[in-house]
């Protein structure tokens, strides 16, 4: 935390009473939490209120690429619809340009995607191969909104609406992807992570949204600590519950994001997503709330998955649609 004690006004995740570093409180009426001097009963009364999201409340709603199941993923118009629908979070991915500029996109590839089976977008190239002008020129999905910078997705974005800015790429073939590293290797992949880093927290340091950097990539994580540790991380679990618990608790992240079949005590766990079981018998939800971090589950789909998961008491949905969280209790 900064030496002066002054904390950012990113320091805590929108919708949740998320513990940071020793310090925490909850404003009033806003679920937002605030600085103070933490005690253990306060340790406590965030672990309850926490715990208690999913059964006597709605978990925070994140837009996942901006409900990428309604409107064209990671874009200007996708993250104004979100807003406009509820979303009290949207969540992006960025990349570099091959001229050093921060876009929000996923992929590599600026038309690949599923094997080739479709094109993203109606340009060809990898994304930080291809110049600045030539990416934020690419439609996306045909639907007439453009790939943008991360400064003109946040500029279009209410500063009330919260930002989970996921680390997706560098601009490296080369990097780690949901490893636990050390050593040599972590510090090699930390110098090639770090200029990104210093990019991507100079645009958002301009704006007044709320921040969350996740990312699959430790040295992601890593740097975004070193550089500015008021600002929020969570590690993106990929197949290891264990080493993604091991890399939560070395950078103290202040949320961890597992996919939704990790995630115990829902019909979910273990399922084939991505990656399938069997997975280490650890109640995440649990250990999490026990180490005062909040639980957003990813990528929620249907009401029903919204529904189990609130009852297994997550803190947030990252969802394609909107409204999921809502939905089931009028069924």
């Amino acid at each position: 935390m900064p030496e002066n004690g002054d904390v950012g006004r990113r320091t805590f995740l929108r919708g949740t009473s998320v513990t940071v570093a020793g310090l925490t409180a909850t404003a009033a009426g806003s679920g937002v939490a605030l600085a103070s001097e933490e005690t253990e009963t306060d340790k406590q009364s965030a672990r309850d209120e926490r715990r208690t999201m999913g059964q006597n409340g709605e978990p925070t709603t994140i837009a996942h690429r901006g409900f990428a199941g309604m409107y064209p993923e990671n874009t200007v118009g996708a993250v104004e619809m979100a807003a406009r629908d509820g979303a009290d979070m949207v969540e992006i991915d960025v990349v570099p340009t091959a001229d050093g500029d921060v876009v929000v996109f996923h992929d590599d590839g600026l038309a690949g995607r599923d094997g080739g089976e479709r094109g993203l977008t109606d340009t060809e190239g990898i994304v930080w191969e291809t110049p600045t002008d030539v990416v934020t020129s690419a439609e996306v999905l045909d639907s007439g909104e453009t790939v943008p910078l991360l400064s003109e997705l946040l500029d279009a974005l209410p500063a009330s609406v919260g930002v989970n800015v996921e680390f997706k790429n560098p601009g490296s073939t080369d990097i780690r992807f949901a490893e636990n590293l050390s050593g040599e290797t972590l510090e090699t992949q930390k110098e090639l992570w770090r200029p990104f880093t210093e990019d991507v927290l100079a645009v958002v340091d301009e704006y007044e949204h709320d921040i969350l950097v996740s990312s699959f990539c430790e040295a992601a994580i890593a740097t975004v600590r070193e550089a500015a540790p008021e600002i929020p991380v969570a590690f993106l679990f990929w197949d290891d519950i264990e080493a993604g618990l091991d890399i939560t608790r070395t950078y103290d992240c202040e949320a961890l994001h597992p996919p939704y079949n990790l995630v115990k005590g829902t019909p979910f766990f273990g399922d084939e997503y991505y990656t399938s079981g069997p997975y280490a018998d650890i109640d995440l939800v649990e250990v999490a709330h026990e180490e005062g971090r909040a639980v957003n589950v990813w990528t929620i789909g249907t009401w029903y998955q919204a529904q189990e998961l609130a009852k297994a008491g997550v803190d947030g949905l990252i969802a394609d649609y909107p409204g999921l969280e809502r939905f089931g209790d009028r069924c």
